[in-house]
């Protein structure tokens, strides 16, 4: 977008006013009252937030909303209530043998004024997440909310101006224009939540100002079942962690691997479990709708490609396609024997579709994941520690759970972020703070410091010196 464009010059100016304010550094006791301010928003309106959620997606579970949104939102922004102190401490860093007795210190500082753009999956929590991070690191903040989540958008506007007024955070709420234009702000810091796609674009941007970016992006994250493992096990996790959201996660099992001869036995399970978690998908309001219907029929259209190329595809869910349709929802659909080169297999599903890719060895296994690229999260269903091992020692990949799925997300003493393909940088808990701070170095000389002995005119002091830290020269 030009830079002279209406929309960039009022996201300017938005932006140098808390430029401005932002040279006055935020001592602890403001940053806690920040911090309260964000807390007092998740839990004094949580209907409000379960609302706007229901209005954005059409049906959104109100009890996902609070599991998945409000409560991790809440736990990041109390684990940096009780840290922040030490967070902001001063750390000790030691120094050279042959520079006593200077001292070294890391000075945590903040950046200035944070940028960050958030998707529509995930509105609270991935707006509240980056901002707790930013916040806690004495900064500013520009908030971008996705088109497709104008109620959580409008309501998270409101809560930020009440909370915490428009001198410390300003969300901005908009279509595509508003986003090019946001992501080339010179912030001093831009973390963007989205697809590979549109992070591509964002860092793009970003390097006309020289910008710094965390992006958080996606991929196809494998889940790996180790052979003979109990496929009961695996199951609940699976579609529990499949299904959250309608597989509207960036961190959902993407397809899953299974011996071959096994296949048909976790067949069996994730139809029993499946059909007992959602047994009429289009009627239950604890499970949620597809955001939009552009997103439906990219995904119906995905599906149909498959079986037109000859996989095998099984809906378990007791609806009908009609009622699925009118309710913009689609029930755990298994996706067998489908071509490599389809786009069921290619991109990132981000819906309740799930391959199955049948393995001979666990080595071919791996070898299957690394060929890809490298995902944003890693399920591994395995109680053997030395193929755990093996697997972690083979693979890489953004952050990875064993015996589980999408927990290691909400860790908040973990650091999440991708790897490659699937983003750069971390944020959650201290390593959230640390993106957002400059950790500034600082030396103390002392007034016996040795270097004065280095110092020109050079003489026969400075030789025996050099002698001394390099060895004769040969």
């Amino acid at each position: 977008m030009d830079a002279s464009h209406p929309i960039h010059d009022s996201l300017h100016s938005q932006l140098r006013q808390l430029q401005a304010l932002a040279t006055q550094p935020a001592d602890y006791a403001t940053r806690q009252r920040w911090l309260a301010g964000l807390a007092s928003m998740v839990t004094q309106h949580q209907q409000a937030w379960i609302d706007a959620l229901q209005a954005d997606f059409g049906c959104r579970s109100a009890v996902e909303t609070r599991l998945a949104e409000l409560f991790p939102s809440l736990e990041g922004i109390r684990l940096a209530q009780r840290k922040l102190r030490g967070w902001m401490r001063p750390q000790r860093r030691g120094v050279s043998f042959w520079f006593m007795p200077a001292r070294a210190r890391l000075q945590p500082q903040p950046l200035g004024v944070a940028g960050i753009i958030v998707p529509w999956n995930y509105p609270i929590f991935l707006a509240l997440g980056p901002l707790t991070s930013a916040l806690a690191a004495g900064n500013r903040a520009m908030v971008k909310m996705s088109e497709l989540s104008p109620h959580s958008g409008a309501l998270l506007q409101r809560l930020c101006r009440q909370y915490l007024g428009d001198d410390v955070v300003q969300v901005v709420n908009g279509g595509v224009e508003v986003a090019q234009a946001f992501a080339a702000l010179p912030f001093d810091h831009l973390l963007f939540t989205g697809s590979t796609r549109v992070g591509r674009s964002v860092m793009q941007a970003a390097a006309a100002n020289l910008t710094p970016v965390t992006l958080e992006l996606g991929g196809k994250s494998p889940l790996l079942i180790a052979p003979g493992f109990d496929k009961r096990r695996v199951v609940g996790s699976l579609v529990a962690g499949k299904m959250l959201n309608a597989g509207q996660t960036c961190v959902a099992p993407d397809y899953v691997l299974v011996q071959r001869q096994e296949c048909d036995a976790l067949l069996a399970e994730l139809r029993r479990q499946a059909t007992l978690a959602y047994p009429d998908p289009a009627a239950n309001p604890d499970y949620t709708a597809i955001i939009s219907p552009q997103h439906y029929q990219r995904l119906v259209a995905w599906r149909d490609e498959a079986t037109a190329r000859g996989a095998r595809v099984e809906a378990l869910g007791g609806s009908s396609e009609a009622a699925l349709h009118a309710a913009r929802k689609l029930p755990l659909t298994v996706v067998q024997d489908a071509p490599d080169d389809c786009a069921l297999m290619r991109e990132e599903i981000f819906g309740p579709l799930l391959p199955i890719v049948c393995y001979d060895t666990l080595d071919d296994a791996l070898a299957y994941i690394r060929a890809r690229d490298r995902p944003l999260a890693l399920y591994l269903y395995d109680d053997n520690r030395a193929r755990i091992r093996q697997v972690l020692q083979h693979t890489v990949a953004g952050g990875v759970t064993v015996n589980d799925t999408l927990m290691h997300v909400v860790q908040d003493q973990l650091p999440f972020g991708g790897v490659g393909p699937s983003g750069m940088g971390h944020y959650h808990g201290y390593e959230g703070f640390v993106t957002f701070s400059k950790m500034l170095p600082v030396l103390y000389q002392s007034r016996l410091a040795g270097a004065v002995l280095t110092q020109p005119p050079h003489g026969k002091v400075v030789q025996l010196l050099l002698n001394l830290m390099l060895g004769r020269i040969r």
